[in-house]
C-alpha cells in the first residue's frame, strides 16, 4: 500500500481480532448457546469486542445479548489465541467466568440458550470444548 501524499510504501499489518467468551455459572450448571450463524453448533456465549469497549464491558454485553442474563463477572479465566481456533479468521479470545440467576433465553445471534452440566455437554464449536475442559480441571 502506498501513501497517497508522498508515495512511500506503507506496511500492512494483520492482527488477531479480539473476542470474549463467558463461562456463565448458575446454580444448575453453565450456560451454552446454540449458534444461529456459521459455524453452527453449541458454544459459550461471546463475541467480538467493539472499538472503544473494554473486554469486561464486551463480556457483559455479549452475555446479555445472547442469553438475556445479567451477569456478574467473577474473574478473567484465560486467553485462547490459537490461529486455528476460529475457522473464519484469527481471533484471540479472553474468557471470563461469570455468575447469573434466572432462565437463559436465546437472543441476538443465538437460536437458544440452555443450562448444561459438566457430564451432559453437547458437542461444541471452536475450541470451546478445550476451554471447558480447562475450566473443569481448574487448569488456569
Amino acid at each position: 500500500m502506498k501513501c497517497p501524499q508522498c508515495g512511500a510504501e506503507i506496511p500492512v499489518y494483520r492482527n488477531p481480532v479480539p473476542t470474549v467468551d463467558i463461562i456463565i455459572e448458575t446454580g444448575e450448571g453453565i450456560v451454552l448457546i446454540e449458534r444461529g450463524n456459521p459455524p453452527f453448533g453449541w458454544a459459550l456465549p461471546g463475541g467480538f469486542v467493539d472499538y472503544g469497549e473494554s473486554f469486561e464491558e464486551a463480556a457483559i454485553r455479549e452475555a446479555k445479548e445472547e442469553t438475556g442474563l445479567e451477569v456478574v463477572l467473577v474473574r478473567q479465566f484465560h486467553t485462547y489465541s490459537d490461529p486455528k481456533r476460529d475457522p473464519r479468521q484469527h481471533t484471540a479470545s479472553t474468557v471470563f467466568i461469570a455468575t447469573a440467576d434466572g432462565t437463559p433465553r436465546g437472543g441476538d445471534d443465538a437460536r437458544q440458550a440452555k443450562i448444561f452440566t459438566r457430564d451432559r455437554l453437547p458437542p461444541l464449536v471452536f475450541d470451546h470444548g478445550q476451554i471447558l475442559s480447562d475450566y473443569f480441571s481448574n487448569r488456569y
